[in-house]
């Protein structure tokens, strides 16, 4: 559509919505409409970065004029050096093939969501990250203002201190506060302010007065949602404009339809409203005019002059140095190490860096003063943050590669990429080119059994992909660390090779790591205990943890398994129990990677358990949902049919409002869940149906408190009580953890088949876990030793020892071996690793030599000694094995010695 920006026409789309209000972490700004935010000055000293380092890792064409760089940043923290990885896209602003565009949702419109490789990949960005602050629980509108292509998508909302990042349509970078600026006029000449464009209700800062009431605002049809917006506290005058011309005029009412695509919605509210009842006529002509304009010098830019537009919270860099904060970074976690993302330009104004830091296993975020500094090291002369925490994502084509991927693991972990609001992406103009060169893709890192594909592709002297299905290549290894198999190629044992592929006289190779046993710091399975009896099936994945932090999947073939008390067998990541040993009432399952031998399963009796049955509860359960238009209650009622005489969890909802996949949730004991019995293999759970065809699910909260998603029922379609069972250990549960929240599910796909309204119930949900009766089998003993003697009494029989327990450093060290003779239990060596694997009952304990560290059931834990080597004899800390597994320890100071009861 097209509107009048005095002489000039500047096009307009829909942008954002109600300014919001902080009050987060992470990163994420949780914006709502009453809550004020106080502004924030402050300064970052620069003696930090003078102790701070920069290392540049790797750099890689993604297209002609773009480029990915990859940097350590190390730091001090609390004393300690830490390093951080940074990924930074530098663009060439001067290259007239490479563009940078804001991405907005789903479809390019506003108060939808997606995630950044998914806007990436519907819009053909070659690189992208994501964007602006937004309201998780908002309508799906980011905070700043947006612009693609010279077309306003979102203007910006009267809030202090917030920073956007634009690019003219001359490839000049700018960083700056703007404001927004309109006026509709109407056919009699009259005319009223138009405060902005596809704006979310919020609170205007500094006077905190309702953004909507007495202003006049535009939505255009890249405004989804037909709520313009949700919690206004006011009632709208709507006037539907479509060619200039009024066509409908709705007074005091919404108009109940969405914007078309050739028109737009002007709405008022009071004062706006009474001058469209005095001036408005269907039929009559209507104009607006409208342009943005820096806060900081007051110029006036026209939108169509500029190339893109994407908001942002505070600055960082001026004139290449540290900035004083121009908001308040509480609520998005300015002092701790969280991830990252940020922009910012080169003092010549030609090179713009998209800047992430990572929070994952291999990283460990930036506090905002860190990226500060890191910002100013690799030369960033004017820079701002951009949303971070949990919606840090950045995505990049490689080399040769069609599509844009996964840069780095994001801090949601398994959880995947949040979806959000919007994103930067870059593009490619350029033409086809010619051939420059050739790449082998595919993984530069195998375990020994593992099988893996590569494929020849080319790139042209744009960088861009180029077709090369034509070509005829041949495969080959340099040594037998991996070997050609006809189509893939097999790791065989751990080493580097090069594998290069031929194709007429043009080569090219690539290295593979074969990762050995020594690589290797753990191996544990997702799952860390299970039933013990015979047809007993459960998944089994394993993941190893490396010397140098970084954790890989293990491949089923990659592995081989010991089993102790029970005959079974592990297929396609699948444990089988086929049968029991006689006498055996627990029984584990060590997987094995090259002599590494990892944490063993362990395989007990167990017994269902009644969690909850709502008869009882002591804590609250509430509801909520997404989007914020989506409505309903969660509580504890009176059942019906046949559950008539107990009370249930009932959970009512209303989807008839908003846009897009919609969820409602029934949250248990708030927002932090309450815990499962630890070990926990599967669940069931009661459920009446309303035949609504929804998805029901259910969220945990894992050891490493990351969501963990299960299916109930992929489709309720029916409408009576019936039970469902839930296997755990396919859903990679790492325990302990914690069941959060109940939920439908109503997907954007095919909604018209199902019902927006309804309700189910919940009753009677049971967790299958070890029965604890494995550890009471174990013999009642007493056992007495003396530091330096080789003898010990058991229940006052006296026993040799090999090895005197000895005392050092206040810590008394015996070999384990005496504990367990008398206690019960076994005790196993791993030569590569320096480990001890000790067994008991449902207990998994691992000590290593050297390390205060250690893994019990599979989790670490930290202890503040470690196992010793005295005479080429491994001794364990006493006290620190007999209470993890269950034995009481007294200390006699005088005669040194030591009581072991249990």
């Amino acid at each position: 559509m097209v509107v009048r920006r005095e002489k000039k026409l500047s096009r307009f789309v829909v942008g954002k919505g109600k300014k919001l209000v902080l009050v987060s972490l992470a990163g994420l700004i949780w914006i709502q409409p009453v809550v004020s935010l106080e502004w924030f000055g402050g300064y970052t000293s620069t003696a930090q970065a003078a102790a701070d380092q920069t290392l540049k890792s790797s750099e890689e064409m993604i297209t002609s004029g773009a480029k990915l760089v990859k940097y350590q940043y190390k730091t001090t923290r609390s004393g300690k050096q830490v390093t951080v990885l940074a990924d930074v896209i530098e663009v060439d602003l001067s290259n007239p093939y490479v563009q940078l565009n804001v991405m907005t949702g789903k479809g390019g419109q506003v108060t939808t969501r997606q995630s950044v490789e998914g806007m990436a990949k519907e819009s053909g960005a070659v690189a992208a990250v994501n964007g602006d602050f937004f309201a998780t629980t908002g309508m799906g509108v980011a905070m700043g203002g947006a612009v693609s292509q010279g077309t306003v998508v979102t203007t910006p909302a009267q809030l202090e201190g917030m920073y956007a990042f634009a690019v003219k349509t001359n490839g000049t970078p700018i960083i700056d506060r703007f404001a927004f600026g309109g006026t509709v006029i109407a056919e009699d000449g009259s005319t009223f302010p138009l405060t902005g464009i596809n704006q979310e209700s919020y609170k205007t800062e500094p006077a905190q007065a309702y953004s909507h009431v007495n202003n006049m605002f535009i939505y255009t049809s890249a405004w989804k949602s037909l709520e313009r917006p949700t919690a206004s506290a006011t009632t709208p005058t709507e006037v539907l404009v479509q060619g200039g011309i009024i066509q409908q005029i709705s007074i005091k009412a919404p108009i109940p339809s969405a914007v078309p695509a050739d028109g737009y919605i002007l709405r008022a509210h009071g004062m706006a409203a009474d001058y469209i009842a005095a001036h408005m006529v269907v039929g009559q002509r209507v104009d607006a005019s409208y342009q943005l304009s820096s806060l900081t010098t007051g110029e006036e830019i026209n939108p169509a002059d500029l190339q893109t537009m994407i908001g942002g919270h505070t600055l960082l860099v001026d004139q290449g140095k540290v900035s004083a904060f121009t908001r308040s970074t509480t609520g998005i976690s300015g002092g701790s190490p969280v991830a990252r993302t940020a922009l910012g330009y080169s003092q010549n104004g030609k090179t713009a860096y998209i800047i992430t830091a990572e929070k994952n296993n291999n990283s460990s975020g930036m506090t905002l003063k860190e990226l500060q500094n890191f910002m100013t090291s690799i030369g960033v002369w004017k820079g701002l943050t951009l949303d971070g925490g949990g919606s840090t994502t950045m995505v990049t084509r490689p080399l040769a590669e069609t599509t844009a991927g996964l840069t780095f693991t994001t801090s949601n972990g398994s959880a995947g990429q949040r979806a959000v609001v919007n994103g930067l992406g870059v593009f490619t103009t350029a033409p086809q080119g010619t051939l420059k060169g050739l790449v082998v893709s595919g993984t530069q890192s195998l375990l020994i059994g593992q099988t893996a594909s590569y494929t020849l592709k080319g790139y042209d002297n744009y960088f861009n992909p180029m077709d090369t299905s034509g070509m005829q290549t041949t495969w080959k290894s340099d040594n037998g660390n991996v070997t050609w198999t006809g189509d893939s190629f097999k790791a065989v044992k751990a080493g580097t090779s090069q594998i290069t592929a031929i194709s007429g006289d043009a080569k090219t190779s690539m290295k593979v790591n074969v990762l050995g046993g020594s690589d290797l710091k753990s191996l544990t399975s997702g799952t860390t205990f299970a039933s013990l009896e015979a047809g007993t099936s459960v998944s089994v994945p394993v993941t190893a943890e490396l010397k140098n932090g970084n954790k890989v999947d293990v491949p089923a073939e990659s592995l081989k398994w010991e089993f102790t008390g029970m005959k079974a067998s592990v297929a396609d990541g699948v444990l089988t129990v086929q049968s029991v040993n006689k006498g055996a009432n627990v029984a584990y399952a060590t997987p094995k990677y090259d002599g590494f031998s990892g944490t063993p399963i362990v395989l007990s009796a167990s017994a269902e358990q009644i969690w909850e049955n709502f008869e009882n509860v002591t804590y609250p359960i509430s509801f909520t949902g997404l989007p914020a238009e989506t409505k309903g209650t969660a509580m504890v009622t009176q059942g019906t049919g046949s559950h008539e005489n107990s009370k249930v969890l009932k959970l009512d909802y209303d989807f008839t409002s908003g846009t897009g996949n919609r969820f409602a949730y029934a949250q248990i004991n708030g927002t932090t869940g309450k815990g499962i019995p630890e070990g926990s293999t599967a669940m069931s759970i009661d459920v009446l149906g309303d035949s609504s065809l929804n998805w029901l699910r259910a969220e945990f909260e894992d050891a490493d408190g990351k969501s963990v998603y299960v299916d109930l029922t992929r489709m309720v379609d029916f409408s009576e009580w019936k039970t469902f069972s839930m296997d755990l250990t396919a859903a990679g549960l790492k325990q302990p953890a914690k069941l959060k929240r109940l939920y439908l599910v109503n997907l954007e796909d095919g909604q018209d088949e199902r019902s927006l309204t309804g309700s189910v119930s919940f009753d009677n949900v049971k967790f299958t876990a070890p029965s604890t009766e494995v550890d009471s089998s174990f013999p009642s003993v007493t056992v007495q030793m003396t530091v330096g003697q080789k003898s010990m009494s058991v229940d006052g029989k006296k026993q040799n020892l090999e090895v005197a327990p000895l005392l050092k450093g206040g810590t008394t060290y015996v070999p384990i071996k005496y504990v367990l003779d008398s206690f019960g239990g076994a005790a196993s060596w791993d030569n590569v690793a320096k480990k001890i694997t000790v067994t008991r009952g449902s207990v998994v304990l691992e000590l290593t030599v050297g390390k205060t560290s250690f893994l019990l059931n599979g989790s670490p834990e930290k202890a503040t000694v470690a196992p010793i080597i005295v005479g080429g004899r491994t001794l364990v800390p006493l006290r620190l094995v007999s209470e993890q597994l269950g034995i009481d320890v007294k200390w006699e100071k005088i005669t040194k010695s030591i009581t072991l009861k249990s």
